[in-house]
C-alpha cells in the first residue's frame, strides 16, 4: 500500500506548504537528508494556543502533535515530490509549551510519532526523538515539531 493509500484510508489530506512567519525557508535538502523547519499546532487555520499543564491536557496537546504531522507530511511532499520516496523518518524534536510542573512531554509528542509510524510503517516511520518543555512558543502555541527524513 503507498503512503497516499495509507493518508487517504485515514481520511488526511496534505495541506499545502505554510507560508514562513519569519526569516527562514520551510525545509532544507542536503544531500539524502531533508530537514522540515518547526511547524506551530494550527486549528481551524489559526494558532493552537495554550500551554500545557495550564489550560491545555495532555490529550489535546497529543491531537495538536498529531495535526503537526499532517502538516510536516505536507511539508515533506512538497520537498520531495513524493511521500513514497521517504526511506526514513530519522528525527523528531518536540517543543511543548508547558507550565514547569507539567511532565508529559513525551506523551503529547507521541500524537505525532505514532500517526508516522502509522503512514510510514514501522520499517521507515521509526524515528528517533526529543520532547521538551519550553516557557513559550511563537504565537502562544501548545506545540511545535520539526522533523528529519532521509530520502531514497
Amino acid at each position: 500500500m503507498s503512503i497516499y493509500d495509507k493518508l487517504a484510508a485515514l481520511q488526511i489530506t496534505l495541506p499545502p506548504v505554510a507560508i514562513p512567519a519569519a526569516a527562514y525557508v520551510p525545509f532544507v535538502q542536503t544531500g539524502k537528508l531533508v530537514f522540515l523547519s518547526g511547524h506551530i499546532a494550527k486549528k481551524d487555520g489559526k494558532p493552537w494556543v495554550g500551554q500545557l499543564g495550564k489550560d491545555t491536557t495532555t490529550e489535546q496537546g497529543k491531537a495538536a502533535a498529531r495535526a503537526i504531522a499532517i502538516d510536516l507530511m505536507g511539508t515533506l511532499h512538497a520537498a520531495v515530490g513524493d511521500l513514497n520516496k521517504v526511506k526514513r523518518i530519522v528525527k523528531v524534536m518536540s517543543l511543548v509549551n508547558s507550565t514547569g510542573d507539567f511532565t508529559e512531554q513525551h506523551l503529547v509528542t507521541n500524537g505525532a510519532s505514532e500517526l508516522l509510524g502509522e503512514v510510514f510503517g514501522p520499517e521507515v516511520g521509526a524515528h528517533a526523538r526529543s520532547a521538551f518543555g519550553v516557557a513559550q512558543i511563537p504565537m502562544g502555541a501548545c506545540v511545535e515539531i520539526e522533523l528529519i527524513a532521509e530520502i531514497a
